[in-house]
């Protein structure tokens, strides 16, 4: 009886979890698409503020003992901070160039493409209901991109390019989190910082930093909050995409976000 209280209680801690990040998702969509649309800010900075938001959140989780740092080699995070830097650029960079429908169902493609990443690089196998799902997916893809009247040939780019990053990323999350044998929290707050340092290095070269534009620019207060809201709700982003990974499997993260993806449509 009390181990099948056990796996209720898991069951709907799964279910809580999966809720909770798709809401703070379609949250961050909408919200990061006003921020573009209405004051501009620059892509990579907007990224660099989610990462630093990020980190002090965990820092100060970690100070209310929230959970316990594990001591990581640097080395072994490099390639995923890399790809969480792809991971996050390239996804806003598609939001910005697209509609936020087009957006949303380009990101369906991900399923697809973590399935082929963990079928030819580490074996796994999955049913053929799951397989069957990718047809519909990709044609619904296809479709939409061939018949989208604001289509646009940069936008879809970054849409590749951000549907590749992430899924290598996410694949990676859970390998990483099982290999090194840490917990979400553990495992992003050491790898938050070091994406802020690549990014911090980065955005000189492809954005301005002070004056008109830059992200030490003369922003309104208004703009500033609502960067700082955009930071606070990537946190909990971030935070729940390593939860629900560490807890179930990317596939299980994708199949949630397309589910919202309905719910995210203009």
């Amino acid at each position: 009886m009390a181990l099948l209280v056990d796996r209720v209680r898991g069951h709907w801690r799964i279910a809580a979890g999966l809720l909770f990040n798709l809401l703070v998702s379609i949250c961050i969509v909408f919200l990061n698409k006003w921020i573009y649309v209405h004051h501009g800010f620059p892509n990579m900075s907007l990224t660099l503020v989610h990462f630093v938001v990020t980190w002090l959140g965990l820092y100060i989780c970690q100070k209310l003992d929230i959970f316990a740092p594990k001591s990581l080699p640097p080395s072994r995070l490099l390639l995923l901070a890399l790809s969480f830097c792809g991971f996050v650029v390239f996804t806003n960079l598609s939001l910005q160039n697209n509609t936020i429908g087009t957006y949303q169902l380009a990101k369906a493609m991900t399923t697809p493409v973590i399935i082929a990443i963990q079928t030819f690089c580490y074996q796994k196998t999955f049913s053929t209901r799951i397989q069957l799902t990718l047809i519909p997916i990709t044609l619904g893809v296809i479709l939409n991109s061939y018949y989208d009247v604001k289509f646009n040939f940069l936008g879809m780019v970054f849409a590749a390019l951000g549907v590749l990053v992430t899924s290598l990323y996410q694949v990676w999350v859970g390998a990483k989190q099982h290999e090194l044998q840490v917990n979400s929290m553990q495992l992003l707050y050491y790898q938050a910082p070091m994406s802020s340092a690549m990014l911090l290095v980065a955005v000189p070269f492809f954005e301005p930093v002070f004056g008109e534009g830059g992200i030490f620019g003369p922003w309104s207060v208004s703009a500033l909050l609502m960067v700082l809201l955009s930071g606070v709700i990537a946190f909990m982003v971030n935070l729940s995409i390593y939860w629900i990974i560490g807890n179930t499997s990317p596939v299980t993260q994708e199949m949630k976000s397309l589910a919202g993806c309905h719910g995210s449509r203009l």
